[in-house]
C-alpha cells in the first residue's frame, strides 16, 4: 500500500530540519511555565493510575525526557528517523521507536497515558478519529491522554522553508471544541481544558486538553 504523501512529506521535513529543531527547542521549557505545569499535571495523574507512558510525536524526546524526570516510565515514538537519532543520542537511557500516530501497535489495555504535543497538528482532520480510538485501546481503564496543539479555525498553513531549510509541511489549527468533540467520540472523557493567548512572535493560542479512558465501562 502506497504510504500517504503527508507522512512522507512531513518525515522528510524533520528529518532535514532536525539538528536545527533541536538546537531551536532543548532548553525552551525552561521559558514555559504552563507547559510544565500541564505535564506534571499529567504525570501525576498517571502515578494514580499507574502504567508506562508512550510520547507520540516525541520529536527529539524533549517532553519524553521531562516526563522521566517527573518519575514515569516513558518512551518516545516519533516519524522522523532524523528526530529519534537526536533524541537517542541527547537521551540515551531513554527508548525511542519509529512509528506513526495513524498506525500505532501498541498492545491493548497496556498505557497508563499517552502524551500527543505538538504532534497532532500534521495529522489530516478525517484520520484522527482513528487515532484517538488508537489511543483508547492503548490505555488502560482510568489512563490518561495529554493533546497538545496549536488552536486555530484558518485553513492549513504550508511550510516550504522552516528553519532555514526546505520543507514541505502542513500544519492544521483545530477549535478546542472540535479536538474535544473527537477525543469524545473516541470514548475519551476530556475533563480539563487549558487555552492560553499567543505569546512574542507565535500566530495562535495554544490548547490543552487532558482526557481519560473511563475507569468503569
Amino acid at each position: 500500500m502506497t504510504e500517504p504523501s503527508f507522512l512522507t512529506d512531513t518525515r522528510a521535513s524533520y528529518d532535514t530540519v532536525a539538528e536545527a529543531y533541536d538546537e531551536l527547542v532543548r532548553e525552551d521549557l525552561a521559558a514555559k511555565p504552563l507547559d510544565r505545569a500541564l505535564l506534571a499535571v499529567f504525570a501525576e495523574l498517571v502515578r494514580a493510575r499507574g502504567g508506562p507512558v508512550v510520547d507520540v510525536g516525541c520529536g527529539t524526546g524533549r517532553n519524553t525526557a521531562h516526563l522521566h524526570g517527573l518519575g514515569l516510565e516513558v518512551s518516545g515514538i516519533d516519524l522522523s528517523p532524523g528526530m529519534l537519532a537526536v533524541a537517542r543520542r541527547n537521551h540515551p537511557g531513554l527508548r525511542f521507536s519509529e512509528g506513526s500516530m495513524t498506525g500505532l501497535d501498541l498492545p491493548e489495555a497496556a498505557l497508563g497515558g499517552i502524551a500527543a504535543v505538538y504532534s497532532t497538528i500534521h495529522v489530516p482532520l478525517e484520520l484522527l478519529p482513528g487515532v484517538f480510538a488508537a489511543f483508547r485501546r492503548a490505555l488502560v481503564p482510568g489512563g490518561e491522554v495529554l493533546v497538545v496543539f496549536q488552536a486555530g479555525e484558518e485553513p492549513p498553513l504550508h511550510l516550504t522553508e522552516a528553519l532555514g531549510h526546505p520543507v514541505t509541511l502542513a500544519f492544521h489549527r483545530r477549535t478546542p471544541e472540535r479536538m474535544a468533540g473527537l477525543l469524545e467520540e473516541a470514548g475519551l472523557r476530556v475533563h480539563t481544558r487549558v487555552v492560553r493567548e499567543p505569546e512574542d512572535s507565535e500566530r495562535t493560542r495554544h490548547a490543552y486538553l487532558l482526557a481519560r479512558r473511563p475507569a468503569h465501562e
